[in-house]
């Protein structure tokens, strides 16, 4: 399974040269993350936060091939590359508009980990216990 979020390429998304400045596709990534678990049917604001926590970064693997540049439009396409119990490997890649990923590289391509904490004590805690239903959609829908 496979979320496309789009992405158009605002001025203050820039660097000098005109092209998105690497930390915003962090941002990037986070919408499609939320997008990736709507699609489950499963909301983060509600299901994760209402209950008391928070899924933070706990590594980031991202490979720069070439840039978007301002006014353009693209897409990340999410996908589970890993579903462990401590962790979630999100497999993010970025596209133009109009690109077809079964045939061209992508233009990003990342792997971003995540991990579901305890808010007061900011302790991680298993995904498989806490959130089995998540936790089983993800090995349904895994890479």
């Amino acid at each position: 399974m496979h979320v496309d979020t789009p992405i158009k390429v605002r001025y203050g998304e820039t660097d000098m040269m005109g092209v998105v400045y690497h930390a915003n596709y962090l941002l990037y990534f986070e919408d499609a993350r939320i997008d990736f678990l709507d699609a489950l049917d499963f909301s983060y604001s509600e299901q994760i936060e209402g209950a008391g926590f928070m899924s933070p970064i706990h590594a980031v693997e991202i490979q720069y091939k070439s840039p978007l540049r301002y006014g353009e439009e693209g897409f990340v396409r999410t996908t589970i590359a890993k579903n462990l119990p401590m962790r979630t490997v999100y497999h993010q890649r970025v596209y133009r508009t109009g690109s077809d990923p079964e045939t061209e590289h992508p233009l990003v391509d990342a792997l971003v980990t995540v991990c579901v904490v305890d808010r007061e004590t900011f302790k991680p805690v298993n995904l498989k216990k806490t959130f089995a239903e998540l936790y089983a959609k993800y090995d349904e829908v895994a890479e």
